[in-house]
C-alpha cells in the first residue's frame, strides 16, 4: 500500500439504536460523537438504522402488510369491472 493515500483503519462501533445492539468492529468510517465501549476505552460510534439484530432476513419477523386495505382502496378509486363480458 502507498504510504499516506489510505483512510486510518480502527475501531469503530456500530449501534442499531432501534435493537438496542452495539458491536465493536474495525473500520474507516468517522464520527464526531464517541462512547465507552466495555473494555474502558472510547471509540467512535456510528448509529445505523438496521443490523444483523433488527433487519427480518436474520431475525425471522417479517411485516405483514394489509394488502386488503390496498385492494379495496384500489377498487373504489377505479371501481371493480365485472367478469364474464
Amino acid at each position: 500500500m502507498k504510504p499516506g493515500i489510505h483512510p486510518e483503519y480502527r475501531p469503530v462501533v456500530f449501534r442499531d439504536r432501534a435493537a438496542d445492539f452495539a458491536f465493536l468492529t474495525r473500520s474507516t468510517a468517522t464520527s464526531d460523537r464517541t462512547v465507552e465501549w466495555e473494555d474502558g476505552n472510547t471509540y467512535p460510534v456510528i448509529d445505523v438504522e438496521i443490523s444483523s439484530a433488527s433487519h427480518p432476513f436474520y431475525t425471522g419477523t417479517q411485516r405483514v402488510l394489509d394488502t386488503a386495505g390496498r385492494v379495496e382502496r384500489f377498487e373504489r378509486r377505479y371501481g371493480r369491472e365485472r367478469s364474464g363480458r
